[in-house]
Parts: C-alpha cells; structure tokens; sequence
C-alpha cells in the first residue's frame, strides 16, 4: 500500500471553479498543495483525458501527484499517481486497480459511512463524506458529523474528511483521527478573488499541520 501524499487533497469541480480548472491547479500546487483528484466525470472523454494530461504536468512539475475519478482506463493511459474509484467499489475493484495500475498507485475509494469502509479492503485511503452541510452537494445526504469520522478514524484505513470543509473545521476533522481532507467548493470558488486560491491552500495546510504536529 502506498502512503499518502498529504493531509490535504483537492477535489475538482469545473462547475463550481471561478477559473479553468488548470489555472486553479496550478495556483494551487504554487502555493503547496500536493494531491490533486480529477472528479468532473461527465467531460467528454477525449476533454477529460486532455485535462488530465495538463494537470499531470502541472502536479508533476511542482512535486505533486495526481488521482483520477472512477476510470483506471484513463489512468493507465496518462500513467496518473492513483485513482480514486466511486462509492459501492469492492475489495475486488481495488484488486484489480492496483494489478493494472502498480503497487505504487495511490487506490482510494469514496464511501459514505463507516459500513461501506470495510468492503475498500485493499485501498490505501477512503474519503468519507458528507461530514459537514455542503454547498457543493446541498441534498446530498445527511451531514454524518464529527462523532462519525471518529468512529471511521478507528478502523484500519487512512479517512479523508470530505464535505464543506474549511480551514477551521480542518483543523477539528484532524483531531477526532482523520488522517486528512478532501476540500472541493472551498477551493474551487477561491479562485474568484486574487490570490484566494494559495491564501485558502495556505490556510487549510496550517490548520492540518498544526493538528498533525
């Protein structure tokens, strides 16, 4: 199993990013960040797979690595870092990602409570979501809290925190165990004002190392 990257990833979302999303990419990875999750599932395959070859030079230039959503075929073609494979994946969806991709690759699964952690077997991270009320995905689901990703924190796999997080609320996932956090809106819609993008990068990676140190 690969170890994490960083305690910060961040989640694309071209439909709420206030920039193309290489801009805010690379914006980002300037500012520190090192993980990067290519989401935006409905682009066009040949769009998505020309975004994702920009934002694997981006991260690779910088020191970062770079997941792609729900499609290892992608991933081997633009030899990305990992992938990230959607909520319901099996312990065999796992297996197979790692046997096309490598030991190497970063496997993470998306899940959304503490039952569906256990069938990730094999993964090297899950993200458990929604934590907190999002503006990203308002009706999706009840926020499953604090008290919640504690209980995930303690099984054997490293939790991400994903749902309106922000810097503060970084800071509280990291205390109950989450090994870190996924960040989408907040990122994404930072980049409308000069220098939101790095400040909110910034500001996210001190709330976590302080909880990590």
């Amino acid at each position: 199993m690969s170890a994490l990257p960083a305690r910060l990833l961040m989640v694309t979302d071209r439909r709420q990013a206030s920039a193309p999303l290489d801009v805010i990419a690379a914006a980002a990875v300037e500012a520190g960040l090192r993980w990067i999750w290519l989401r935006d599932r409905d682009l066009d395959a040949f769009e998505r797979r020309a975004l994702a070859e920009r934002l694997l030079e981006i991260a690779h230039r910088h020191g970062a690595r770079l997941s792609i959503g729900g499609d290892v075929d992608l991933a081997c073609e633009v030899a990305a870092d990992g992938v990230h494979l959607a909520a319901g994946a099996s312990a065999e969806d796992v297996a197979a990602a790692r046997g096309r991709l490598g030991d190497q690759a970063l496997i993470g699964v998306s899940v959304h409570g503490a039952g569906e952690i256990a069938a990730a077997t094999g993964a090297d991270y899950v993200t458990l979501s929604p934590i907190f009320t999002t503006e990203s995905k308002p009706g999706y689901g009840p926020a499953l809290g604090l008290a919640a990703l504690a209980r995930a924190a303690r099984l054997e796999i490293p939790v991400l925190a994903l749902g309106g997080v922000t810097a503060a609320r970084a800071a509280a996932c990291r205390r109950v165990g989450a090994a870190g956090v996924a960040v989408m809106g907040n990122l994404m819609r930072a980049a409308a004002c000069p220098g939101g993008v790095q400040a909110a990068v910034q500001a996210l990676s001190r709330a976590l190392s302080a909880e990590a140190a």
